[in-house]
């Protein structure tokens, strides 16, 4: 039997071997060969075979959803990298006589969701090849199938432009020593998934991207338009039973519109929790270990319908149920102001911007610090005063949060899956994490005629307030 090293060994070898024939690619080929995967992986009937796949396998989420999720996220990527140059002089710059030439990182491990077990493989693979390198998949366990499913459709891709179908390779049975062992060999690391695979990635010894804990939080000023809000807010819940970490977790709703917003929720098939049913709720939600006794979110409320985890909880709630709500009461004090990875939504009441800022603060510290929040509002003050507060990479404003935040038609965002949340959320960057980022870069420079300042041009404000 072969060890863990000869398993992963064989398949960068492998990698290694089909990178290099790619390496020396004019852009226009190595175009040609991502729009080709691309095209694969959004074509609709192979499309519905991965969201027939994911859903049957993992028991999560929207099979009609993950379809849309394809589209949007695959096309996306496909805008971003139609036209972005990632052979040989990718910008000059005469001024300061420098020259950036773009070259590949080589052999990329990507670890992979079971949230998003197909879309994830799809639209990142896509840009990693758009960097002329080569890619190892190291699927949840509980994701292998569809996980082979998607990576077949991109080596076909590969295939039809005569391009080496092992740029695209998977781990047939993963598991979490597997997965360490590739992060050990490859050149690069990206990591999509949770807190664990993360710390995980960033502890491999290899360079790594990561993504941080999502717990979006929401503002809902008093002069938002409460029905487009709403509206937005239930499709970001819902939207494939909230496997996004860029779904809505809390509202924070001024107080002067609170229960008429609840009234639009409402209207969006939101059901609000009475007491006994929020402790009911919060009851299955939240489940101690067997082995250790830790309380942690319930696996079975992962990516699963409103109105199962309300049957599951005991609650009885109406058919048109799309989101499930509960009144919060203190923020950063009670398991509600965290991630549910659920089509759960926390609502909480403010008086003024500054409580607002203060409460996103109390949220963001039980968890989600450094990922996103959004605003619904037109007042540019308020905009202004979160954007400058809030410890998070990325705010949203008047959008439907989990489409938005990775990018989307309707905004300048670049096209992702993974979003980084920087020092905040443990991650190396705030920036979403797309094909930029699977490019070395070599900076030439040229001399340039001496420009040097004078000491007190540098130093002289300083001087004159404080002397020398």
């Amino acid at each position: 039997m072969s060890s863990n090293a000869e398993i992963i060994g064989a398949l960068v070898a492998t990698a290694r071997a089909a990178q290099k024939q790619v390496e020396n690619y004019t852009q226009e080929q190595i175009d040609e060969v991502a729009l080709s995967v691309a095209w694969q992986v959004y074509k609709d009937d192979n499309i519905a075979a991965c969201a027939k796949i994911a859903v049957e396998e993992t028991g999560k989420g929207v099979y009609e959803d993950k379809i849309t999720k394809h589209k949007v996220k695959v096309f996306g990527v496909c805008r971003d990298i139609k036209h972005a140059k990632t052979v040989g002089v990718i910008e000059r710059d005469e001024a300061r006589g420098l020259t950036k030439y773009a070259k590949p990182v080589g052999v990329i491990g990507a670890l992979t969701p079971v949230t998003n077990p197909t879309a994830t493989l799809a639209s990142n693979g896509t840009g990693i090849l758009k960097g002329r390198n080569a890619v190892i998949f190291a699927p949840h366990p509980a994701a292998k199938r569809s996980c082979r499913v998607v990576c077949e459709f991109m080596r076909e891709g590969l295939r039809k432009v005569g391009a080496p179908v092992d740029l695209v390779q998977y781990v047939e049975e993963p598991s979490v020593a597997l997965s360490q062992e590739l992060m050990r060999q490859v050149d690069l690391v990206l990591a999509t998934g949770g807190a664990v695979m993360v710390k995980a990635a960033y502890s491999s010894g290899k360079p790594a991207y990561g993504v941080g804990a999502g717990n979006p939080v929401i503002v809902v000023a008093e002069d938002a338009d409460l029905a487009d809000a709403a509206e937005k807010i239930r499709i970001s819940k819902s939207f494939d039973n909230a496997t996004s970490c860029s779904s809505d977790n809390s509202l924070l709703i001024q107080a002067g519109v609170f229960d008429r917003m609840v009234a639009e929720l409402k209207q969006q098939g939101g059901y609000l929790c009475n007491a006994e049913e929020k402790a009911r709720l919060e009851n299955w939600m939240w489940v101690a270990n067997a082995k250790t006794g830790e309380v942690a979110l319930n696996p079975k409320v992962v990516a699963i319908s409103a109105r199962r985890i309300a049957a599951d909880a005991g609650i009885n709630v109406p058919d048109t149920t799309r989101m499930l709500m509960v009144i919060g009461e203190k923020p950063g004090q009670e398991r509600f102001s965290g991630e549910k990875i659920s089509p759960v939504l926390a609502l909480w009441r403010y008086q003024t911007i500054d409580e607002a800022i203060e409460q996103i603060a109390r949220l963001h510290g039980y968890a989600g610090l450094g990922h996103s929040c959004g605003i619904y509002t037109f007042n540019s003050d308020y905009i202004h005063r979160v954007a400058s507060a809030a410890k998070v990479s990325r705010i949203l404003v008047r959008q439907a949060h989990a489409p938005s935040a990775g990018g989307h038609f309707h905004n300048g965002m670049p096209s992702t899956v993974t979003l980084g949340c920087g020092t905040w959320g443990g991650n190396i960057t705030t920036e979403n994490i797309h094909w930029k980022h699977f490019i070395n870069v070599t900076w030439v420079s040229e001399p340039l005629p001496v420009v040097k300042p004078t000491e007190e041009e540098i130093w002289g404000s300083l001087w004159s307030k404080y002397g020398r």
